[in-house]
């Protein structure tokens, strides 16, 4: 089981980690097969470039590659096979320097983060195949997800399911992945082997977490998670010519915050390198969004390559200037200052004429979160350094961020991290190492744009405002639907205007990683311009 992290639109470098993984597990391991993850080739998803015209060369090159580097084992490689003028999502069989074998996925996905029907053309027929005299049935990700894929299997004389992956991660995968392949084995009374994918691809992470799962729907043997593993699974063949694979390590599960937490620290780190960064900048508010940011980024690719900004203003309590001192010596980075107030001053000299006879209002709170924005872009740009906004789920359904203030970045880590899980998450990584003040985590959340501001002056208690907005967004419910749930009419109609209110702002955001079931970018998809109104 080769459980690999690879780079999309890369066919040369995934194919050159295709042989180099199939040596291994044939030397090393012993094996008689290699199962590689779905679209091994072009990585997942690969979307527009499966269009483009090169392509489909690239692929094959790749393929003869394979063939001719790799020999004295059976490779099972999902990979874009284009014929007849379509393009189908397949899984291969290569031994002896020929394909001996083509599974077209049949279920292609066209919902949340799916957009399959657009590129591929759905296969028809099922897939039985001997390997090393073994009867597998061959299939990719979403098929599994269907009965009817087992049944025909078994059907066929099948002996052991093996079934490739990208799947993404949300909070709870795991669990919903391994209970749909108890009810499949349990409907089939057939052996699988789940495969795959891992790694960050921009807002999508791919967790692994692949496993075997015996006739009897116990997990026998389970791949660590967000990290690349090759492992051996053994079976063997009893006297009725059932197929039993053998008990291995099987790894525990995480718990959910770490899960979480450790997630997107993959995505992190894959979206820098991937990208062709080395090293970061944040700037520090003293609260605790940038303080998890700054975190994650330390765990992902080092403190060396970590820079830390504060940048006070008139408004900046002290506490705030120590505290993110005080993370950034716990994580063994340099923290420098910017004082944003001379800028701030020449701004508001230079307005002063359009201002005049009006009162101070968010327009100057705008400008000093602005005055960061352009700092931190500045450093990026002189060093090579993205930026990492700070900004978490909960403020971006609102709107409660600055359009080129502190949405101005690369990525943002916390953008499907709603406030409540941030403070959890937060709690998390102190049990690791204490490098979050409790201090940050138990003050009241703050801007500090403004004197004596907190975040409840503008919006609902986050213990509220959170579960309405996981109501709005992830589940979709009606205002009236929400408000019969115990909330309060005028507070849910305030909080669904503000997410419709703020769409623009999110379209002009940065990306940044999925976690949840439903998260904004490629996942929930709405107009920015729209006459549309809940009854």
């Amino acid at each position: 089981m080769a459980q690999i992290n690879l780079l999309v639109g890369d066919v040369a470098g995934n194919s050159a980690k295709v042989i180099k993984e199939a040596l291994d597990a044939r030397d090393r391991l012993k094996a008689d097969a290699v199962v590689f993850p779905e679209l091994t080739l072009t990585g997942y998803p690969p979307e527009d470039l499966l269009l483009r015209p090169a392509m489909a060369g690239q692929i094959d090159a790749a393929l003869v590659a394979i063939k001719s580097g790799a020999s004295g084992i059976s490779i099972v490689l999902g990979y874009p096979h284009y014929g007849d003028g379509d393009c189908y999502n397949a899984v291969a069989v290569i031994a002896d320097g020929e394909v001996q074998h083509l599974y077209f996925k049949k279920s292609l996905p066209n919902h949340s983060v799916f957009d399959e029907k657009r590129y591929f053309t759905a296969g028809s027929s099922s897939s039985v195949i001997e390997i090393n005299s073994v009867k597998v049935s061959l299939s990719i990700c979403e098929d599994i997800w269907q009965p009817q894929a087992l049944e025909q299997a078994k059907q066929a004389g099948a002996q052991l399911i093996i079934n490739i992956n990208a799947s993404p991660f949300h909070a709870g995968k795991q669990q919903q992945r391994e209970a749909v392949l108890a009810q499949r084995v349990a409907e089939s009374g057939l052996p699988i082997v789940y495969l795959n994918l891992v790694g960050g691809q921009d807002e999508l992470i791919f967790d692994g977490g692949s496993f075997v799962i015996n006739a009897k729907g116990v997990v026998t043997q389970r791949l660590p998670a967000l990290v690349e593993s090759l492992m051996v699974a053994e079976f063997e063949i009893e006297a009725n010519g059932a197929l039993a694979p053998q008990f291995a390590w099987v790894t525990p599960l995480l718990s959910d915050d770490a899960m979480i937490y450790n997630a997107i620290v993959l995505a992190v780190r894959d979206y820098i390198h991937k990208n062709g960064f080395n090293s970061v900048v944040i700037g520090l508010s003293g609260g605790i969004d940038s303080a998890l940011t700054l975190a994650m980024a330390v765990d992902a690719i080092g403190a060396a390559n970590v820079e830390a900004v504060t940048m006070p203003s008139r408004y900046t309590a002290e506490m705030s200037i120590e505290d993110s001192f005080t993370e950034c010596e716990a994580l063994g980075i340099q923290c420098h200052q910017v004082a944003i107030e001379p800028m701030y001053q020449s701004f508001l000299r230079a307005l002063q004429d359009d201002f005049l006879g009006d009162k101070p209002d968010a327009t100057e709170e705008n400008i000093q979160a602005r005055c960061r924005g352009v700092i931190l872009m500045a450093i990026s740009n002189k060093g090579r350094k993205i930026v990492l906004t700070t900004g978490n789920k909960s403020e971006i359904a609102v709107g409660y961020a600055t359009l080129y203030g502190d949405m101005a970045g690369g990525f943002a880590p916390l953008k499907d991290v709603p406030k409540l899980l941030v403070y959890r998450l937060s709690n998390y990584r102190n049990t690791v190492s204490q490098v979050i003040p409790q201090r940050v985590i138990d003050r009241p959340p703050s801007a500090e744009l403004a004197p004596d501001q907190k975040d409840e002056d503008s919006l609902p208690p986050y213990e509220i405002l959170d579960p309405v907005l996981e109501m709005v967004v992830e589940q979709d419910m009606e205002p009236d639907a929400i408000i019969k749930a115990g909330y309060e009419r005028e507070m849910v109609h305030q909080v669904v205007a503000m997410v419709k209110r703020n769409e623009y702002k999110r379209h002009q955001a940065p990306p940044g990683v999925k976690i949840t079931v439903r998260a904004f970018g490629r996942d929930r998809r709405y107009p920015i311009t729209s006459g549309f109104h809940e009854v």
